[in-house]
């Protein structure tokens, strides 16, 4: 009979003293009116943090927050995510409006806009990097940089074209093999045509951003939702100041440990649990707590 079997016959098992975790702030959204990438939320992860049996950890799962009001406006930041006692994952910083405002630092930065060629915001050091800048207007077009993300940052814009937002985080920790905090793709503009193209869409990475044509109307995408991706630029087709960056994407937190230790004893936020290939899985897609 194995350790497990002996244990499991005398009606308990074991409680854990180390968890791994993963921690993914919320994205930033993108800049208005030809506006900057949202900047993927922060990501913290920690293969072996360890806990106190019967002690109770708090979990914040950052929010996506609204977009800017009003024509031209730059973004809103991510919301943060941190369990107790470990660093906290900092939110994407916003895409700068083309109008006014300024883009953000964060988790990762959020992309520069024209028409000056403003530069992309910083991220934070291990847990994500920059936004791309933005070019001064190149005869009648323009293009705004792509949000950064935490393996790469956004690039920089170029006539009529929205630089790329940055590459995220792949992640097992779930049982299924997952793209995380992926950068927002900034908007490129054509006066001439009120037309323009957005950068490359890190879809598979939660990163969000329209993937048109040029001269083609288009909507701004959404950054996915608990994946920490940075909402994309609109590549829009006017010029009546009205185009609306998409929204980040709210975080997530997910704790595992070896099944062969006890479930956790309450939970609060409607976590989903997963046994499964030898872990448990604990996985919060919004705000609660956790006692071991």
């Amino acid at each position: 009979m194995t350790l497990l079997q002996s244990l499991i016959s005398l009606g308990s098992l074991p409680k854990t003293t180390t968890i791994e975790t993963l921690v993914i702030a919320a994205g930033g959204t993108a800049g208005q009116n030809g506006g900057g990438g949202g900047g993927a939320g922060g990501v913290v992860y920690t293969a072996s943090y360890g806990i106190t049996a019967g002690s109770t950890y708090t979990v914040t799962v950052g929010a996506a927050n609204g977009g800017a009001s009003g024509g031209g406006n730059s973004g809103t930041s991510g919301g943060n995510s941190s369990i107790t006692g470990q660093t906290t994952a900092v939110g994407g910083g916003a895409g700068q409006g083309r109008d006014s405002g300024t883009g953000l630092t964060g988790g990762s930065g959020g992309g520069g806009s024209p028409p000056a060629g403003q530069t992309g915001q910083a991220g934070t050091a291990g847990q994500g990097n920059s936004g791309g800048n933005g070019t001064s207007d190149l005869g009648g077009s323009s293009g705004a940089g792509g949000g950064g993300g935490q393996a790469s940052s956004g690039t920089s814009g170029s006539s009529q074209q929205g630089g790329n937002g940055g590459n995220g985080y792949l992640s097992s920790i779930t049982g299924t093999s997952t793209g995380y905090a992926g950068g927002g793709a900034g908007s490129g503009l054509d006066y001439a045509n009120f037309g323009g193209k957005s950068g490359t869409v890190q879809l598979n990475y939660g990163g969000g951003g329209w993937n048109g044509t040029y001269n083609a109307a288009g909507s701004s995408a959404n950054g996915r939702v608990n994946s920490g991706g940075g909402g994309g630029g609109l590549a829009n087709a006017t010029n009546s100041g009205n185009g609306g960056g998409g929204t980040g994407g709210s975080g997530i937190v997910v704790i595992r440990y070896p099944n062969t230790y006890a479930d956790a004893v309450s939970t609060t936020g409607s976590p989903t649990y997963l046994n499964s290939g030898g872990y448990v899985v604990y996985t919060f897609t919004g705000s609660g707590s956790i006692t071991f």
